[in-house]
């Protein structure tokens, strides 16, 4: 038989288990290929991004590091800068270290109290000759500040410049000794700088001067600038070329030339009394206290960075006081004290009997200020009167006091001052209080939260 020439399909194998291990089985998708390609791709990537992790972390610590250098660098740059802008008065420390003996010492009633003498100069010279010359350098105001033991209340009274007291005899600036003698307070700076006038305050008053500081004409103006101008309330129209102040009535935000002539005038406002001066002085700490506070400036950065440059390069203070954590302890103090606690008055005054263009004490009420603050006690202010001060009005004599009114002499020191009576007559026609009265008197005075304009 002939072959058949027709093919044939190839016989099929019989179907296996398993296919060639050379070939992936026929009926797996490519999802599922990919899926068993997996679990050994998987730790790769894993760790990849470990790697890439660990080396950002490396790059943001480091970056935070040099971040906290810089910052740091800056900081302590900074904290030096304003730290090296105080100038310490070494020279008045070590006077008044020699003559430690006669300063008074804390009463045991007042201990954590401080005291702080601010002493505004009207040095003509340097930076201040534009001011003119004035024959010699002296306290143009002083104030002493008591900050009491709890730090909730603080009393500020301005001793007036013109006031006849006893100044002691005292070391100055060419080595040689000064005769006491009854003198203006102001004279006092002149004859032997800080140290003079703080033992002229110790003296008279029994209070012991923990710390001081001292600003002139241009600290005053920087520091005014620093928190961009002060607002006060201005009475009547202010025309004045020697305080080169030109001001309408009513509120004024004033900046430095302006503050400084403001606090200063005296002829041309007012009644032209150095009491009236003070009083405008006062105002204007009261209002700059407010503007500090209401403003946070201590709390932020941008704002209290200027006011430390101005404060630690226009004030002069003693070795206590004359580092920038010293100030900064002193301002927390007072940041914490509330301006409704911030009094202001001034110590009694009336016109010298000798001279009415000088001034001298009201006694008693005078030293029974000076009484309640060395022993830390409130004082009580009530709003100035609209007619004549009560306390330029003549006060009864103390018998058996030298220095009362009535009595010779003018200025009280502190040891004869604790046997006057504890509380001043009435004037007529109110009667007389009983001499067993302990009722402490009442100042004319105001505090830092009471706004000038409000009461006008």
């Amino acid at each position: 038989m002939a072959e058949d020439d027709t093919e044939h399909p190839p016989t099929e194998r019989p179907p296996t288990d398993r296919a060639p291990a050379d070939h992936p089985p026929a009926d797996h998708s490519p999802a599922e290929e990919a899926g068993a390609a997996e679990p050994e791709a998987a730790p790769e990537a894993s760790g990849g991004r470990r790697r890439r992790r660990r080396r950002w972390l490396v790059v943001a610590a480091c970056a935070l590091a040099f971040l906290l250098v810089a910052c740091g660098t800056l900081l302590w740059v900074a904290y030096r800068k304003l730290d090296g802008n105080i100038r310490t008065d070494s020279t008045t420390d070590q006077l008044l270290a020699r003559l430690e003996a006669e300063r008074p010492s804390r009463t045991a009633g007042a201990r954590g109290a401080e005291n702080l003498l601010l002493i505004g100069s009207d040095d003509r010279t340097g930076a201040n000759a534009s001011y003119g010359t004035a024959g010699g350098q002296r306290s143009d105001t002083t104030i002493l500040l008591h900050l009491a033991a709890d730090r909730r209340h603080a009393t500020a009274v301005s001793i007036p410049r013109d006031v006849m007291v006893t100044v002691p005899a005292c070391e100055k600036p060419d080595g040689t000794r000064s005769r006491a003698g009854l003198a203006q307070f102001n004279s006092a700076f002149e004859t032997g700088g800080p140290a003079c006038s703080i033992r002229t305050v110790e003296q008279l008053s029994g209070i012991r001067i923990d710390h001081y500081v001292i600003i002139d004409f241009t600290g005053f103006k920087r520091m005014v600038e620093a928190v961009n101008g002060v607002e006060v309330c201005v009475p009547q129209p202010i025309h004045d070329k020697d305080a080169k102040l030109d001001l309408p009535a009513g509120r004024q935000t004033l900046h430095g030339e302006q503050a400084l002539g403001y606090v200063r005038a005296r002829e041309t406002l007012g009644d032209g009394s150095d009491t009236q001066r003070m009083g405008r002085q006062q105002q204007f700490l009261a209002a700059l206290i407010r503007k500090v506070q209401s403003q946070d400036v201590l709390l932020n950065p941008t704002k209290l960075w200027p006011v430390l440059d101005a404060a630690t390069s226009s004030v002069r203070a003693d070795g206590g006081l004359s580092s920038l954590g010293a100030l900064y302890d002193l301002t927390q103090d007072l940041r914490g004290i509330p301006s409704a606690d911030v009094t202001f008055l001034t110590a009694p005054r009336q016109p010298y009997r000798f001279d009415s263009d000088r001034d001298e004490f009201v006694q008693p009420q005078t030293t029974q200020l000076f009484a309640a603050l060395r022993d830390d006690r409130p004082v009580e202010v009530r709003p100035p009167a609209s007619g004549p001060s009560p306390t330029a009005q003549a006060a009864p004599a103390v018998p058996g006091v030298p220095g009362a009114p009535g009595a010779p002499g003018v200025s009280l020191p502190f040891s004869a001052s604790r046997t006057a009576s504890a509380t001043p007559r009435a004037a007529s026609p109110t009667p007389a209080p009983s001499p067993n009265v302990t009722t402490p008197p009442s100042y004319e005075g105001r505090t830092a939260d009471v706004d000038a304009c409000a009461v006008h």
